[in-house]
């Protein structure tokens, strides 16, 4: 992996940060940062199929799968009951599925790039109670599986992925602080054995709960070993936007500089936000697949601080706007609109399709709803994340961010006054 950075934002704490992921081995494209990764289920995007992908592209490349949830869908033999991962004829039935290029040559999708860690927020999530001191546990759709270090590096072998993430004990941030240091023990001994199993490692990751100390701790054991990135872990899980700058700062000021930093569990667009100011280059998160899930569609401006363009925050506050940033096209108040989902959107769905009829296919319950529901929302939010490159370019990061927040404020005093 190779990775560069090249600019700052320059106002604020300058953490703020653009680079490029340049292509390596099978991949021979380059990735911008800060960067999106495209959430998938089993490896492929929740409602669009690997030809419709192709209209957003031109745009990005890299997705994020989860190991365990991946394999989980095809752990099963054809004619038997749902094996566990980790029996002696599951992991042979993985290993025949993808000894001809692991995951993207099987999905046909060889161009891109996949990264791939143990937790998904959908299908695979951290269970505390569960884990101990032999391996991770994570509540699946097939129930609760306890994953052990080197069974994990059997996945990840079998899937290839681009970029991968060593195993971790994520903890929410309610968790005491006995189980916080015992987390940051086990994820760097399981970063250890990862490391013995297979020395070209590429994210390791970074654990502590709430705990500040444990975190600093964390980042500066990981920071020692021979990696060429680091995966932020325990994101998502409890903790108050309040502490959340802290804790990321307690990690980033941890780490070098000139190493690629990817973080799970910050989606929404304030927390994409929080996260690029804390030096963060890569997300994933889910908040494309439940905003389409609900009947959503992302309407917010792209260029915060162009003010003489006319966006959604400067709309009257309805119950079919929630927060500024999407509107309910299942809502009766679009039965009727002609107009595409967001003026000026260059996407399939807007360059074919209105507001009414997204609104009839929500009603009446076809999947073709959500799957101009999801080209949207991705083209758009790729969008976002290319603007906030452009401003870390031109110096003008903070104002961006700034704008952002300050736009959902007013939208949000104005929507409290009419009520």
């Amino acid at each position: 992996m190779r990775f560069a950075v090249k600019a700052t934002s320059g106002g604020g704490n300058g953490k703020a940060r653009a680079g490029v992921l340049q292509g390596w081995g099978s991949f021979q494209h380059s990735v911008e940062t800060p960067a999106l990764l495209l959430s998938t289920r089993k490896g492929l995007p929740s409602f669009i199929t690997p030809t419709s992908s192709r209209l957003y592209r031109s745009r990005t490349r890299a997705s994020f799968t989860s190991a365990l949830s991946t394999c989980e869908s095809i752990a099963c033999p054809p004619h038997g009951p749902c094996c566990s991962l980790y029996t002696t004829h599951g992991m042979p039935f993985i290993k025949n599925h993808f000894e001809h290029g692991g995951l993207r040559q099987m999905l046909g999708l060889p161009e891109h790039l996949f990264v791939s860690v143990g937790r998904d927020s959908i299908d695979s999530l951290p269970v505390i109670e569960g884990t101990n001191k032999l391996g991770a546990s994570f509540e699946t759709p097939s129930g609760r599986l306890l994953v052990r270090p080197e069974k994990y590096m059997e996945i990840i072998s079998s899937l290839k992925p681009n970029l991968w993430a060593t195993l971790a004990d994520e903890v929410p941030a309610w968790a005491v602080e006995k189980r916080n240091k015992a987390s940051v023990e086990r994820t760097i001994r399981w970063l250890d054995e990862c490391i013995a199993l297979d020395p070209v490692c590429d994210l390791g990751a970074v654990v502590g709960g709430s705990s500040l100390e444990e975190r600093s701790r964390c980042a500066k054991e990981v920071a020692k070993r021979n990696v060429s990135g680091y995966w932020i872990g325990g994101f998502g899980l409890g903790e108050s936007m309040e502490e959340r700058p802290a804790l990321l700062n307690a990690v980033v000021d941890n780490l070098p500089e000139e190493k690629l930093r990817y973080v799970s569990g910050l989606g929404l667009p304030e927390e994409i936000l929080e996260g690029v100011a804390a030096g963060i280059d890569l997300f994933d998160s889910t908040y494309i697949y439940h905003l389409t899930l609900g009947g959503l569609a992302l309407v917010f401006p792209l260029d915060t601080v162009d003010k003489s363009r006319r966006s959604p925050f400067d709309f009257p506050p309805s119950s079919a706007v929630n927060d500024g940033t999407k509107i309910n096209l299942s809502s009766t108040i679009y039965r009727k609109d002609k107009s595409p989902i967001l003026e000026g959107c260059g996407c399939f769905t807007c360059r074919n399709h209105t507001r009414a009829y997204i609104n009839h296919l929500l009603n009446v319950h076809e999947m073709l709803a959500q799957i101009l529901l999801e080209i949207h929302n991705t083209h758009h939010y790729l969008g976002f994340f290319r603007s906030i490159r452009r401003a870390i370019g031109c110096g003008t990061f903070d104002m961006f961010r700034q704008s952002f927040i300050e736009s959902r404020r007013e939208l949000f005093v104005s929507s409290m006054t009419c009520s």
